[in-house]
């Protein structure tokens, strides 16, 4: 460990210079904007319907999240209660032994396997069920949920709160599918290490499929733009806005205070993804826990404090989500800010969570997809829709609907007002949004930021690295080649303000839709197949009780 942090430090110390000169800054901005402008057009190509211009990557997610709905038959719904009671360990004994050795019943085992693709299924993984959600969980939890929000209802009024949740519904189907896929079509190495992600089941279930070169086009280029989104919007950004609360707070100025900001960042993140999957996982089940706890009281706090407020501001996201002011054009453009707002949120359908949800111990897949649908629900049904309600009651400010209605008729839905009438907006409206209940919470609120961009650059850092390692092999130098370059990145990002290289960064997080919802359509009968063999073994396990068998996860 000493040895590796020598290393980093070693090659972080002579980036300081670097990263200081502003001159250098401006010129890789203006010789990379270029660049990220077209890649970002590129990403988010627009399809015409009607008056508004929508981004096909939007379509693609909605469509896709709406058909496994419907396939799946709503598991954000009817698969919640075996979620939960998944992740409680209610099937642990059963996921880890197998029902047929447990009971001495091969039915769940047996249904639909094929056999030129049947393999080794014991219970192989690092990581628990309730480790791999905060891991995954981690990496989505952030500023979305506390600026994404604000720039949704500046852009959308209140209706557009109302879109981002059913956006946020839909979303568990497509985590349940791509996680249930990440663990069927992992890799397990000699040493009990997990490889996992959609490039692996891009590649290998496509082949299962006869579709043996596409599938491997498509895991490349998954891994491609899952290793440039893990440096960029997973790290620079997240480094950059770290930096910027932390100097806010402390009153600091001057240009090399990024610098320093970024190292200490960069020793804190290194001594936690130099452990792996394990360390990362222990770190983010008590980091994300305390986090959204904490951002989720004072959110209550402020709910609670205006409780009678409640139905005001829910009939604010309703009416406003069917019937705005500017008629049909509005409908749709308030839905296209939602579901686009939640699509950056909760990552969706880009596939990154079933990277880290691979890694879980289990021999039933889909035990880990029902597990994942959790994570849109707690991302952006609870949190975002929190962060919401706080926006909506400080602006309201006593004033009644239709006067609300009447000045967005009048000056457009991203004029958003506090009671002075400033426009306001991002970060600052929700901070501003807080501190109106809970004097000086904007402190509280830079820590809580802190956290989510820690939390957020080392859960992208094991997306990167297992990308990494599809790419170049698995080997310990390839290893610490990406972690060095990653914890660069971190001080680069907390020193400079590369906006062409984030801008970049972040078209690349959604670039990562395409290849993985091809992959996905493709695939979706396995999760079927899955979650069959997972229900049965449930049902298997509970009739064995009643007849009197003992159930071991009492003693584990």
């Amino acid at each position: 460990m000493k040895k590796y942090l020598l290393t980093v430090l070693t090659v972080l110390l002579p980036i300081i210079t670097f990263a200081q000169d502003k001159g250098l800054d401006e010129k890789v901005n203006d010789a990379f904007m270029p660049i990220a402008t077209w890649w970002e057009g590129f990403v988010l190509t627009r399809v015409p319907i009607g008056e508004y211009n929508i981004p096909f990557v939007v379509i693609l997610l909605v469509v896709g999240a709406t058909f496994f709905t419907v396939y799946f038959k709503f598991p954000s719904i009817t698969k919640f209660k075996t979620a939960i009671n998944t992740v409680r360990g209610r099937y642990v004994d059963i996921e880890k032994h197998g029902v047929d050795k447990l009971y001495n019943n091969d039915e769940a085992l047996a249904i639909e396997d094929i056999p030129d693709t049947i393999r080794d299924e014991s219970a192989h993984g690092e990581v628990s069920h309730f480790q791999a959600l905060a891991t995954a969980v981690s990496g989505t939890v952030g500023l979305g949920n506390i600026a994404g929000v604000a720039v949704a209802i500046g852009l959308g009024g209140p209706g557009a709160t109302f879109w981002m949740i059913v956006c946020g519904l839909l979303g568990m189907s497509t985590k349940f599918v791509e996680c249930t896929l990440g663990v069927k079509y992992r890799d397990v190495g000699p040493d009990g290490t997990v490889y996992g992600g959609p490039m692996y089941y891009l590649s290998k279930g496509l082949k299962e499929m006869g579709f043996g070169t596409f599938g491997k086009i498509l895991g490349v280029l998954f891994a491609i733009l899952c290793v440039g989104a893990s440096f960029g919007g997973g790290n620079a950004f997240q480094s950059n806005q770290a930096a910027v609360q932390i100097s806010t707070l402390l009153g600091l100025s001057g240009g090399s205070n990024g610098v320093i900001i970024g190292i200490v960042l960069a020793v804190l993140v290194g001594i936690v993804i130099i452990g792996g999957i394990k360390r990362i996982a222990k770190i983010t089940e008590k980091i994300v826990p305390f986090m959204a706890g904490l951002y989720i009281l004072a959110s209550l706090i402020i709910i609670f404090a205006n409780f009678s407020d409640i139905g005001f501001a829910f009939s604010l996201i309703i009416d406003g989500a069917f019937t705005p002011m500017a008629g049909l054009g509005g409908l749709v453009g308030v839905l296209i800010v939602g579901f686009q707002r939640a699509a950056f949120s909760n990552e969706a359908g880009a596939g990154s969570a079933a990277i880290a949800h691979s890694a879980v111990r289990t021999k039933y897949p889909a035990s880990e997809g029902v597990v994942a649908l959790l994570e849109p629900f707690i991302d952006t049904v609870v949190i975002c829709t929190m962060t919401a309600l706080v926006i909506i009651f400080f602006n309201i400010n006593g004033t009644d609907a239709q006067s609300v209605f009447n000045y967005t008729a009048e000056h457009g839905s991203s004029v958003i007002l506090n009671s002075n009438g400033q426009t306001i907006n991002g970060v600052d409206l929700t901070s501003m949004a807080f501190d109106s209940v809970i004097p000086h919470f904007s402190y509280v609120l830079t820590i809580a930021i802190v956290l989510f961009a820690f939390s957020t650059m080392i859960s992208w850092s094991y997306y990167g690295l297992q990308s990494w390692k599809y790419l170049f092999g698995k080997g310990k130098t390839a290893d610490m080649v990406y972690k060095v370059l990653f914890l660069l990145f971190v001080v680069i990002g907390a020193a400079a303000t590369l906006d062409a290289v984030i801008k970049f960064s972040d078209a690349m997080i959604l670039a990562l839709v395409f290849p993985n919802m091809i992959g996905l359509f493709f695939l979706f009968p396995k999760v079927r197949q899955e979650m069959k063999r997972y229900l049965t073994a449930i049902s298997i396990k509970k009739e064995a009780i009643q007849d009197g068998a003992e159930d071991i996860t009492k003693h584990m």
